[in-house]
């Protein structure tokens, strides 16, 4: 027997092996035609770059995921002939996944908006490292996003961004919501916390969830909330007290340059102001301050932050606010009072000329 048919046999036999290992997992004829070689452990390519391509599907975990009901073919529909003539093309997900699909799957715009975030429009314009949608989600192995194994269960996350953010993943781990999130927190936030999940857009962008002039309120999303603060014995009145601040008016006109939470506690290595490496760690608030604050010294290190005028607490700036508002009221009091004796006396004045128009000539009111 030559070489040729030894190879043939070998290919026939392995086919009958996986037809019937996987016969009462109900594969169609041409899923089983697939896993005749994908379904083969090790089976693998190695591409020119020397880049090892894994093509082993386990079709144990297949079964496993949401498209267990779906067949090879669904997906990789350009596929028609084995072995293919041509490299398949990557799978196209929008073919079932779009508002108004009639394929079973979840009625949602995520394809579109994935397309106008950061991510999209780097692959659109052939950028070789942006993510696609198995990056996140996974290829054979999909699983709803409520699932502990799954890619995109909210403890996951960090980790599959940091699959490409693998610096900033870093920081985060070591930070304070990166710590609270390991020790199996439901309240730490996480990567699409605030950053969005498939519409996720550049700083820079005004519509973007962490561009300056929406850092505050979507910070404000957990730290807002007196219920979730209070566990932590973080004051809630933080936001109310930034916004009534001059960066936070500043920032609610426009000016993006006036700082913001992530100006003072850093974006991802946020961590608790007694941690010395801390940012707002009273040791290191001179150099934090120093970056809009040329000059800065230890003693802006000595005054409160996060002050809330209406609390006695609040020492000196609370009595001064106070008498500004008695100031403020004695002023508009005495004007409205001017006023309405101005008034009276008009009406009288009017009244004693027989009801001639005030201000009218002599000759004019004469009987």
């Amino acid at each position: 027997m030559t070489g040729t048919s030894m190879l043939r046999l070998r290919r026939i036999l392995w086919a009958g092996l996986v037809a019937a290992a996987f016969a009462t997992a109900a594969y169609a004829q041409e899923d089983v035609r697939c896993l005749s070689c994908h379904g083969k452990p090790g089976f693998r390519k190695t591409l020119p770059s020397g880049q090892v391509l894994e093509l082993f599907v386990d079709p144990n975990l297949l079964r496993l995921s949401v498209h267990k009901d779906k067949h090879c073919v669904d997906c990789h529909a350009d596929v028609s002939e084995v072995p293919h003539p041509t490299t398949p093309q990557p799978v196209n997900c929008r073919r079932c996944h779009y508002n108004g699909n009639t394929s079973g799957a979840p009625q949602l715009a995520k394809y579109l908006e994935f397309e106008r975030s950061v991510h999209g429009k780097a692959l659109a314009a052939g950028n070789p490292k942006a993510p696609t949608c198995q990056d996140c989600h996974g290829g054979h192995f999909i699983l709803p996003g409520s699932d502990l194994r799954s890619r995109v269960f909210r403890t996951n996350i960090p980790q599959v961004c940091g699959t490409c953010h693998l610096k900033i993943f870093a920081e985060y781990e070591a930070s304070i919501h990166g710590k609270a999130l390991a020790k199996g927190n439901p309240d730490a936030p996480v990567c699409t916390s605030c950053h969005g999940e498939h519409n996720i857009e550049k700083p820079e962008e005004k519509t973007s969830t962490v561009n300056p002039g929406h850092v505050a309120n979507t910070c404000a999303k957990c730290h807002d909330k007196v219920v979730i603060m209070e566990k932590y014995g973080v004051n809630a009145e933080q936001v109310a007290t930034y916004e009534e601040s001059f960066h936070g008016i500043a920032n609610e006109f426009g000016v993006l340059k006036a700082a913001n939470c992530a100006s003072c506690h850093t974006a991802h290595d946020i961590l608790p102001p007694s941690d010395p490496l801390s940012s707002v760690n009273p040791a290191n608030i001179p150099k934090t301050c120093g970056k809009c604050h040329p000059g800065a010294n230890a003693n802006f290190a000595n005054g409160r932050i996060h002050i809330d005028a209406k609390d006695k607490s609040a020492g000196i700036v609370y009595w001064v606010a106070l008498g500004f508002k008695i100031l403020t009221l004695s002023t508009l009091a005495g004007l409205f009072i001017h006023i309405g004796l101005d008034l009276y006396r008009k009406i009288r004045n009017h009244q004693k000329a027989g009801g001639a128009k005030p201000g009218a000539p002599s000759s004019e009111i004469q009987p």
